[in-house]
């Protein structure tokens, strides 16, 4: 089962948990922005609401400057672990789990050869483009590199991703820095369906795994009682269209009554 919480970038708070249920982004007087508790004053940003279904963004009614993973948001998005949401120039990364290994294990010598294990670009120049896992991948900036990262700054070879059975392991080359996975420094990690990979800050990838061979997770658990509805402006209430096939058919009845009576005295 897993968890998110919100992580604050400025470290200006610690990080906090989100729980089932709505959790408001305020602004209070002073202009910092943080998670509310509910009590009137702060100006309301946003809100994380949180069911089984998983983690949901809701942008307040008139407010702008609301951006996932650096899009704007202008009313709903449906979040992941590893995205971050600005509001006011704060940023808030939602950080998950991941399984980290001190040492990464020797290369397989039969990788897994299923194509439809894939690792799906979500941000990023490979934004829309998937790349089949049947194989190692090296992701690089070099440009032998199966997945190559075009900028300078990148290490020519970062990490290699390697199908382990039905598990995909994410191998470090001997980068500087890592990688992060579901908003998680790491080095080596199993990844798991659903799994978000970002390199370089804006190169996002997200591992995709048959529903068979995915293990039944769950974002949060199920509440016992019913959740309470994000908050919404209300939809002001249609007025109700009358039937209007009977008096169309007595003007029908009517029309041809006096076309016939027209035509009969016509006639004499």
């Amino acid at each position: 089962m897993r968890t998110l919480q919100v992580h604050f970038s400025n470290r200006q708070q610690p990080d906090q948990t989100l729980s089932a249920g709505v959790q408001r982004i305020v602004r209070h007087a002073s202009g910092q922005v943080r998670l509310g508790d509910g009590s009137v004053g702060p100006l309301l940003l946003a809100q994380f609401c949180t069911d089984q279904r998983g983690v949901w963004l809701q942008v307040a009614s008139g407010v702008r400057g609301i951006h996932v993973n650096g899009r704007p948001v202008r009313r709903m998005a449906l979040l992941r672990a590893g995205d971050s949401v600005y509001a006011d120039g704060t940023e808030m990364l939602l950080r998950g789990e991941c399984e980290q290994l001190a040492h990464a294990p020797e290369l397989p010598d039969e990788p897994g050869e299923d194509l439809r294990v894939l690792l799906r670009g979500v941000g990023g120049r490979h934004h829309g483009r998937s790349f089949t896992l049947d194989k190692p991948r090296v992701v690089g900036g070099d440009a032998a590199s199966d997945i190559i990262i075009d900028d300078p700054a990148f290490p020519a070879q970062q990490v290699r991703l390697e199908r382990h059975g039905e598990r995909v392991l994410l191998r470090d080359l001997g980068s500087a820095e890592g990688s992060v996975v579901n908003g998680v420094p790491v080095r080596h990690c199993w990844l798991q369906s659903g799994d978000q990979v970002v390199f370089e800050g804006n190169h996002r990838f997200v591992l995709e795994v048959p529903l068979g061979q995915a293990s039944a997770m769950q974002a949060f658990p199920v509440p016992d009682e019913p959740l309470p509805a994000p908050a919404q402006a209300p939809v002001p209430e249609q007025p109700r269209r009358a039937r209007r096939w009977p008096w169309l058919l007595l003007s029908a009845l009517l029309l041809g009554a006096a076309i016939s009576a027209l035509l009969m005295f016509g006639a004499r």
